[in-house]
C-alpha cells in the first residue's frame, strides 16, 4: 500500500513539475502528504519519540524546521557565499573578461569544427570558475559564437557545443558538489579532486569527439556547406574590465586548493572564507580601476542580492527535496524498494543504475537538473548503507547524470538561452546534443564502477 501511495504522489510531483508548477512548494506539498497518510495508515512516524513536539501535525513542521536549521547555517552558508561571489564577479565585468581572455588562442586556429570542440574544452574549463550553465552559455554566445559561425560552423552545431558547456557541474563551488560532499561526509575539495576530476578526465575528451563527429556529420547530412567569413572586428565594448580582472573569478578556486589537504596544511580555508576573500580583492581592483569608494560599496549590493537569491532558490529547494524524501522513508517505501532489490538479487550496482536513470529521465522531463537531484540525494546515504557500497559511489555518478541530462532537455534553462541567442529552436538543438550527452551518460556510469566500486 505505501508503495502504491508513493508512486501516485510522485508521479503527481512530477506531472506539476512538468506543468511549470514552483518545484519547492510542489515538493513540500508531496513530502507533507506521505508524511500525514503514513502516520494515518500506521506506516511510520515523522519523528522519534523523543523529538516529537506532541502532535503529529506539528511534527512535519518541526521536521522542516529543523532541516532549515541545519542546511541554512552549514551547507546553505557555502551555497549563498559562492552564489553572491558569482553575482558579484558578473556584476563588476570579471567573468566577462575570464571568457574573453581563453577564447582568444581559439582564434588561431582554423579548422572550424577542431575549434568547436575545443571551445567546448574550454567551456568546460570555465566552469570551474563559473558555476552556472546558463550564465555561462550567455557569455560564450556573445564571444564564441560569432567565432564559430565565422569559421563555418552552422548555428545549430555552435549552439548545440555552447548549451552543453558545463554538462558536467564539476566545481568545487557548485551547489550540487557542496551538497554531495556534504551528503556523502566529505571535504567538497577532496571529493572534487579525488572523485570528480577523475571522471571528467575521461568523459570531456569523449565528448569533444563525440561533439565533433556529431556536428559535422549533422552538418553535413543538413545541407550545410563549410563558408569561412572574416570576423568582423567588434566596436569597442565600453563594459569590458581590463583584462587583469580574469583572475578575479579564479581566485576562490585558486586558494581553497593551495590551502588544503594537496599542499599548505596547517593554514586553513573553506569556501565560504575563499568567497569573502574574493570578494574583498574584487573591492580593492574595482576601487583600483574606478577611484570611486561610494560606487565600489554601493556595488557590493549585487553580492548581497546573490546571497538571497540562493536562499530563496536553491537553499529552499534543498530543503523541499529533503522533506519529500522525508515523506517516502516514512511510508517505508525506500526500504521496500530495497528489500525487493536485495531478494531480486538486483544488487548495489543494479540499484546505482536504478537511480541514475531516475535522475536522468527526471532531469530531462523537468528540466532541471537540480530539482531531482536534490529531491532524491537525501535518499543516498539510507539507500548506500543497506546496499554496503560508500555512499559517493551513488551521488557522484547521480549528480553527474542529472546535469548531462538536462543538456537534452529542450526546456531546461541553458538550451532555451543558447537556442533564443542563437535564433534556433530548442527542439532541433536537442537534437546535436543528444549523442554527445547520452556518450557522457554511458562514460561517467562507466568511469564510475572502474574507478571507485
Amino acid at each position: 500500500m505505501g508503495i502504491i501511495i508513493s508512486i501516485i504522489v510522485t508521479f503527481w510531483l512530477g506531472y506539476l513539475i512538468v506543468k511549470k508548477y514552483k518545484p519547492q512548494p510542489v515538493l513540500f506539498l508531496a513530502g507533507l502528504i506521505l508524511m500525514f497518510t503514513a502516520v494515518a495508515l500506521g506506516l511510520g512516524k515523522i519523528l522519534p519519540v523523543k523529538d516529537s513536539t506532541g502532535l503529529v501535525l506539528f511534527d512535519a513542521f518541526e521536521f522542516i524546521k529543523q532541516t532549515f536549521s541545519s542546511r541554512a547555517a552549514g551547507l546553505g552558508l557555502n551555497i549563498m557565499a559562492v552564489g553572491g561571489f558569482a553575482r558579484y564577479m558578473d556584476h563588476i565585468g570579471a567573468s566577462k573578461a575570464l571568457v574573453s581572455l581563453t577564447i582568444r588562442p581559439l582564434m588561431a586556429l582554423r579548422s572550424p569544427y577542431i575549434v568547436m570542440s575545443a571551445a567546448w574544452v574550454v567551456g568546460m574549463l570555465l566552469g570551474l570558475c563559473i558555476n552556472s550553465a546558463s550564465g555561462l552559455a550567455m557569455l560564450l554566445m556573445v564571444t564564441i559564437f560569432p567565432v564559430l559561425i565565422s569559421l563555418g560552423v552552422s548555428r545549430l552545431s555552435a549552439t548545440a557545443v555552447i548549451a552543453t558547456t558545463l554538462c558536467l557541474d564539476w566545481s568545487p563551488s557548485d551547489t550540487g558538489t557542496i551538497l554531495s560532499a556534504v551528503t556523502a561526509g566529505i571535504d567538497p575539495v577532496i571529493y572534487w579532486t579525488q572523485y570528480q576530476i577523475p571522471i571528467a578526465a575521461v568523459v570531456i575528451p569523449v565528448v569533444a569527439v563525440l561533439h565533433y563527429f556529431t556536428q559535422k556529420w549533422m552538418d553535413k547530412r543538413d545541407g550545410h556547406i563549410v563558408q569561412t567569413a572574416e570576423l568582423a572586428a567588434s566596436e569597442k565594448d565600453d563594459t569590458m574590465p581590463p583584462m587583469i580582472y580574469a583572475i578575479l573569478p579564479a581566485l576562490p578556486l585558486i586558494l581553497i586548493l593551495i590551502f588544503s589537504s594537496l599542499w599548505i596544511t596547517w593554514i586553513k580555508m573553506d569556501i565560504i572564507k575563499a568567497m569573502f576573500l574574493g570578494v574583498m580583492i574584487g573591492m580593492i581592483f574595482e576601487y583600483i580601476r574606478h577611484r570611486d569608494g561610494k560606487k565600489v560599496f554601493a556595488d557590493i549590493q549585487s553580492f548581497f542580492d546573490g546571497l538571497g537569491m540562493q536562499m530563496a532558490n536553491v537553499i529552499t529547494l534543498i530543503v523541499a527535496g529533503e522533506t519529500f524524501a522525508k515523506g517516502l522513508m516514512t511510508m517505508g517505501t525506500i526500504d521496500a524498494i530495497i528489500a525487493s532489490a536485495q531478494s531480486s538479487g538486483f544488487g548495489a550496482v543494479g540499484m546505482i543504475l536504478v537511480m541514475i536513470g531516475i535522475i536522468a529521465v527526471s532531469s530531462v522531463i523537468m528540466g532541471s537538473g537540480n530539482a531531482p537531484f536534490f529531491a532524491f540525494a537525501a535518499l543516498t546515504p539510507t539507500v548506500a548503507a543497506k546496499m554496503s557500497v560508500a555512499p559517493v559511489v551513488m551521488l557522484l555518478p547521480m549528480h553527474f547524470a542529472a546535469s548531462a541530462a538536462r543538456a537534452i532537455s529542450p526546456i531546461t534553462a541553458v538550451i532555451v538561452v543558447a537556442s533564443s541567442m542563437g535564433n534556433v529552436s530548442p527542439f532541433d538543438v536537442v537534437k546535436r546534443t543528444a549523442i554527445p550527452m547520452i556518450g557522457a551518460l554511458i562514460t561517467l556510469v562507466a568511469a564510475n564502477f572502474f574507478f571507485f566500486y
